[in-house]
Order: C-alpha cells, then structure tokens, then sequence
C-alpha cells in the first residue's frame, strides 16, 4: 500500500469483557422447584425459530465457486500480494485471523470474489477491522457475506431487495479509492488493486489463486 495509508484510523473494533462470577445465582434465590409449570410454551411462542439466520444453514462455497482469496500488503516498502487459503472465503473470522498474521508495515487487505457474482474487502490494522460486501442480498446464500452482515451487525435483506453495498465503502480513501461498486467482482478488485499501485503483484496473486 501506499505511504499514505498510515494515516488511516479506521474504527475499532471492541471486545466486550465479563469477569469469572458474573450471571452467577445467589444463594438466596428460591429453588426451582416449581420450574415443571412452565416446561411447556404456548402454540404461538413454539413456532418461533432462532436458527432462521443460522450460518450452519448456508453451504459453504466450493473450490469451483471460489474466484480467488488474496492478500495486499506492504512489507519493508515491497508491495506484496498473495493468494490465500480458498476456504478463507467462507469464514471472516478465519480471513481476519489470517490477514492479522502477515508483516505488512500498514496492516493488510483481503479480497474475497465469489462466483463473479459478489466481493468481499476486509481490511486488518491490529485490531482495528473494516469490512465492505459488495452486495448485502447474497447474505441469504453465502456464508462470508452473512459473516459481513453479523460483524456489521445489520439485518438480512430479502433476497428479492434491491441490491445494496454493506460495510465500510471508503476504507481505502486515503489510498485514493472512494466508494466501491458492484460491478463484476474479479474486475472491479483488479481495478481497486491497480488504482493503489498493487496492479501487476495482484494479477499474478490471482491468477495462482483457486481459479
């Protein structure tokens, strides 16, 4: 990446922290002993599903789906791009994990394309994390994209909605990209990639990737 990306100050990411004796009972709390009259709920509340946005009723996508998985990174003033483990492209947490574990000077970048048809950015400093989905309705199909939407905290579009980007759009505006798009996924990232000077390192970082 460019110089100029130190300066970025992207948002943090907090963890929140509980200590061992939290959520612990009382002593004084009555017994359960009167608990058996509530073992059943009525009909209404029983039809209530909470795996209906569950990440384990998404397929992961399959080697022949996976476009590529590549990293962007400076390292000692060397631009560097790499290709990543293809299976990164179903797990954030795993991407991010990942992404944290390379020496760049300003952190790294991952690019994620699915099946030309979405992209995922994910952009790692520490622990500073930004995350962009190119198109929020394929959150319904896809496990990174629900990933995107759960990190992000926001709700699951219909799948018949319009499309519409998620996340953090302007997290490469210091290196002069603003907003991305929803063009074809591998040709625009070929364009984000060139317009921050990673041009020819991510063309062959791709071209060694999955497909």
């Amino acid at each position: 990446m460019s110089a100029t990306m130190e300066t970025f100050a992207p948002k943090e990411v907090v963890m929140s922290r509980f200590s061992d004796d939290e959520f612990v009972p009382d002593d004084d709390v009555d017994d359960y002993d009167n608990l058996d009259e509530y073992d059943e709920l009525p009909d209404d509340e029983d039809d209530y599903d909470d795996d209906d946005y569950d990440d384990d009723d998404l397929e992961d996508a399959g080697e022949d789906e996976i476009d590529f998985v590549v990293a962007l990174y400076n390292d000692d003033g060397e631009r560097t791009a790499v290709p990543m483990e293809p299976m990164l492209a179903n797990d954030l947490d795993e991407l991010i994990t990942q992404l944290r574990r390379l020496p760049g000077d300003a952190g790294a970048v991952g690019m994620v394309s699915i099946d030309h048809q979405f992209y995922v950015i994910v952009r790692v400093r520490g622990r500073n994390v930004q995350v962009f989905l190119s198109d929020s309705t394929q959150a319904n199909d896809w496990p990174i994209a629900r990933d995107v939407a759960d990190f992000l905290g926001e709700d699951i579009p219909d799948p018949d909605d319009d499309p519409e980007t998620m996340g953090d759009g302007d997290m490469l505006a210091d290196a002069g990209v603003g907003e991305f798009d929803m063009e074809d996924s591998d040709e625009i990232l070929a364009d984000i990639a060139a317009r921050v000077h990673f041009g020819p390192q991510f063309e062959r970082a791709a071209n060694t990737s999955v497909r």
